[in-house]
């Protein structure tokens, strides 16, 4: 897996990301229009030096993409719903991330592009020394009815 990750990083060409309508310096990641995203799309980023440990470590990895800098895991839309995530992490709603040269790195087996968001948050925590925190401050702590 790790192998196949890092080959993938270092020279296969991939569909590059669209850069995002409206918002210079962003692009959206493209997902295999094999996989289904029904649950929307954000990623999660991190520096690139936690990329190995993090995919080696997680129970399941959903599709990943990666440059020189951060490596992006796709989660399900609302993943930072009461989810304080370190600071050396980056969270990119619709992922749209910055503009850069992220290529997918990893995809999954099943049909679903999702790495599932507690376990990845847990890890995030671990690779970065920081405790996790279920309750951020100054944010709802239930979503309002409509």
């Amino acid at each position: 897996m790790l192998r196949n990750a890092l080959s993938q990083l270092l020279g296969a060409r991939r569909a590059r990301p669209a850069e995002e309508d409206g918002v210079p310096g962003r692009v959206r990641l493209p997902l295999p229009p094999a996989l289904s995203a029904s649950l929307g799309c954000d990623a999660v980023g991190v520096p690139a030096r936690y990329g190995f440990r993090l995919m080696s470590h997680l129970p399941r990895a959903g599709c990943v993409f990666a440059d020189a800098d951060q490596w992006w895991w796709i989660v399900p839309s609302g993943s930072d719903l009461d989810l304080d995530w370190p600071e050396q992490a980056s969270y990119a709603a619709g992922a749209y991330v910055p503009a850069g040269r992220p290529r997918l790195i990893h995809a999954p087996d099943s049909r679903t592009p999702y790495t599932p968001p507690i376990p990845l948050f847990l890890m995030v925590c671990q690779v970065t020394g920081v405790a996790p925190s279920w309750d951020p401050s100054g944010r709802p702590k239930a979503v309002p009815a409509p």
